[in-house]
């Protein structure tokens, strides 16, 4: 009889890699509790909805990648192809917001999207999620960063790069997205599909293209940082004052821009050198109208998702201090 495989883009996780993920989690746990963050367990199915109005309909992740059924009831549902969303979902629906101006929060969990699989990236993924609900500072931004750098210093990760840009806001990108659309139609019979497609729909992902004609094509585009409104420029450059006052080394990405619409201000990620192309471990950034959007209150939110399986890969396999196991094994002869 044949042996029954497990389905594609979904892994085992298996000893010894288990005590890294458990040397991972503890250590997250330990520094988010240290500066004020409380775990919140979300479901791994929600309803359809949340996530069309959360991610947004033209991104990737909901024209193509998520795992949508109908049920018995004739309702849609999906498994949680990312956290914020469900994190926003449970602190309204348990009105959070009335109990505590500032909410700090983490998870951690399985997220589930149908892309190709590849090194390091699954159908079945595991993140870290962290999210702050509450004021729109960019001191705020600085706290999260220096929290999340504090964290990949206690795992003792070598050679990470920490990159900012500013994604703007409701009143100076449209002008910015006006500029791309102009510049782009000269060259656009030489777009890959996706990058066609997002040009009409959402042409900031564009920059976000891994296919090298298209990143030619965009390397001479009109930057964000050029059409901020003074309100964003005055709030990224205290971002980047208070990045330089607690000495955390960082570099300015104005191509970067986050995979999902909901992104407003504030975006950053930590590469390594280490993952090749896909050199990102983890990302985030300010989201200041998604708990709105979601029905709540006009509330600011920054967060950031650290992919484990990428996390995993850059700890030594012969790291052995935390594994748990008998340190002597005594065997009586009789």
């Amino acid at each position: 009889m044949e042996i029954i495989t497990a389905i594609k883009g979904f892994k085992d996780i298996l000893p010894p890699e288990t005590e890294k993920w458990r040397h991972i989690e503890a250590t997250a746990i330990d520094v988010f509790r240290a500066f004020g963050f409380s775990e919140i367990r979300i479901p791994l199915l929600e309803k359809t909805e949340l996530f069309r109005r959360g991610i947004g309909e033209s991104t990737d992740i909901v024209e193509k990648e998520m795992y949508t059924f109908i049920d018995r009831s004739e309702e849609s549902l999906t498994l949680r192809p990312e956290a914020t969303a469900s994190v926003i979902r449970a602190y309204l629906e348990h009105a959070l917001p009335a109990a505590e101006p500032i909410t700090k929060l983490f998870t951690i969990g399985p997220m589930f999207r149908r892309e190709r699989p590849q090194k390091g990236r699954y159908r079945q993924f595991h993140q870290i999620d962290v999210e702050i609900l509450g004021p729109d500072d960019p001191h705020v931004d600085a706290e999260l960063i220096l929290m999340l750098m504090h964290f990949l210093g206690r795992l003792e990760l070598q050679k990470l790069t920490l990159e900012i840009n500013s994604l703007g806001c409701a009143q100076c990108r449209p002008a910015f997205r006006e500029a791309v659309i102009r510049f782009l139609r000269n060259d656009e019979k030489e777009l890959c599909a996706d990058c066609l497609r997002r040009l009409g729909t959402n042409p900031l992902r564009v920059f976000d293209c891994k296919v090298e004609r298209c990143g030619e094509i965009i390397a001479n585009a009109p930057r964000l940082t050029e059409f901020l409104c003074l309100p964003c420029r005055e709030h990224f450059a205290k971002l980047q004052a208070c990045l330089n006052l607690f000495e955390i080394p960082f570099r300015l990405n104005p191509k970067m821009v986050r995979g999902l619409d909901y992104y407003t201000r504030t975006a950053f990620e930590v590469t390594t050198e280490f993952l090749g192309a896909q050199n990102a471990i983890l990302g985030g950034g300010r989201y200041d109208h998604l708990v709105r959007d979601l029905g709540g209150p006009d509330v600011s939110g920054i967060g950031f998702a650290i992919g484990l399986e990428r996390l995993t890969a850059l700890i030594p396999d012969s790291r052995k201090e935390n594994e748990e196991g008998p340190r002597i094994f005594i065997a009586a002869l009789g």
